[in-house]
């Protein structure tokens, strides 16, 4: 005979108890959720008679709260975003100088020589040290002394002591405040410089114009004359510009191969420098052009709107092209031969230029070399 089950004892008082426990929870569930519903009633009933009432409160309630946290944290979160930006970064982009005081060791780019002789065009103050001279500040700054007595307003006889502050500009010459009615041609005959020279003037990279065609000019401006020479004051020192103002050897034809004849007649208004990658050859009265080597015409003429104006370009074959620019007539066609030495145009100033020139250029597999390394 099969015996009925039994649960245990344990289990039925367990059983109980849990039963019990929901019973207890959903009585006073509902009891505190009955309070709840009652309160949110009375507030919802009394907001909704006055309402309006409370927003003026509630609007200057919160703007104080904004206010209050913006008083206490502001400064905090400013600081932190200052010390953020104040940081160094450790990639530079191309071209950029690591400090403006020490251009001699914080060049970090291909061509961070070149940028550093110009210093970025910022004009430094030097404060003099124990034992200084302006011949010893001139050499730190590769700078004439006159170039530091010009902008100073010194003399070959006044004196400096340390402490005395000095205005360093970044290339010898002068730093004119423009005045009303004047050009840049008036500009450089003030300091020296003939028409053809003026265009050293417009090729200074930090020079600004409102014009870049007409070369405008504003009242009160500041500008650049590179190698100009002040007026009432005769540097004892030998300046650049008397290798600039040596005359060229007159251009002829020559039957060696694989170098370069002189393509014109006249003196040197400007040379190599990084930012412009070319010989400035100028002759008051104009001149032939004639072909530095043999080789092909690849472009000859005026295609785009760009500042080189009328020019001829010579492919020699070699990895070399030369190029030819404001020229006032081309002479020559797009795909024709050449000889070294043949006639190719006649000097002008069309394009950006100031004065009647030649603008030479040699480009080895497309990069600009030095002129000078190749003419002789």
């Amino acid at each position: 005979m099969k015996l009925p089950f039994k649960r245990p004892q344990a289990f039925k008082d367990f059983q109980q108890f849990f039963s019990y426990g929901l019973g207890y929870s959903r009585r006073r569930g509902y009891k505190w959720f009955s309070k709840f519903e009652f309160v949110k009633d009375v507030l919802v009933d009394l907001l909704y008679k006055r309402r309006g009432k409370y927003s003026r409160p509630f609007l200057h309630t919160g703007m104080m709260s904004l206010l209050v946290f913006g008083i206490t944290f502001g400064p905090m979160i400013v600081e932190e975003s200052v010390s953020a930006a104040e940081q160094p970064s450790d990639v530079l982009p191309s071209g950029v100088l690591t400090s403006a005081t020490d251009y001699g060791n914080s060049i970090t780019t291909i061509q961070g020589k070149e940028v550093a002789e110009f210093r970025g065009g910022e004009i430094l103050k030097h404060t003099v040290e124990e034992g200084e001279t302006f011949s010893s500040i001139g050499q730190r700054y590769n700078l004439d002394v006159s170039t530091i007595l010009w902008q100073n307003n010194f003399t070959e006889k006044s004196t400096i002591k340390p402490g005395d502050t000095l205005e360093i500009l970044p290339v010898d010459g002068i730093r004119h405040k423009v005045k009303k009615g004047e050009t840049i041609f008036t500009i450089a005959k003030v300091y020296g410089l003939d028409e053809s020279q003026a265009q050293g003037i417009v090729n200074y990279p930090f020079n600004e114009f409102q014009d870049d065609e007409n070369f405008t000019l504003t009242v009160g401006q500041q500008l650049m004359v590179p190698d100009g020479v002040k007026p009432e004051e005769k540097s004892t020192a030998v300046p650049r510009a008397a290798i600039a103002s040596r005359l060229t050897p007159d251009a002829g034809s020559v039957s060696s191969t694989g170098s370069f004849v002189w393509p014109a007649s006249g003196k040197i208004t400007q040379g190599y420098r990084f930012y412009h990658k070319a010989f400035d050859i100028a002759n008051r009265g104009g001149g032939p052009i004639l072909a530095a080597d043999a080789g092909r015409v690849i472009l000859a003429g005026w295609p785009d709107n760009s500042g080189y104006g009328n020019r001829v370009m010579i492919d020699h074959g070699n990895g070399y092209v030369t190029l030819y620019a404001h020229m006032s007539l081309v002479q020559v066609q797009n795909g024709q031969s050449v000889r070294r030495g043949d006639m190719i145009g006649q000097m002008g100033s069309t394009g950006r230029s100031t004065g009647v020139h030649l603008h030479f250029e040699i480009r080895n597999n497309g990069v600009l070399e030095d002129p000078g390394r190749y003419l002789k």
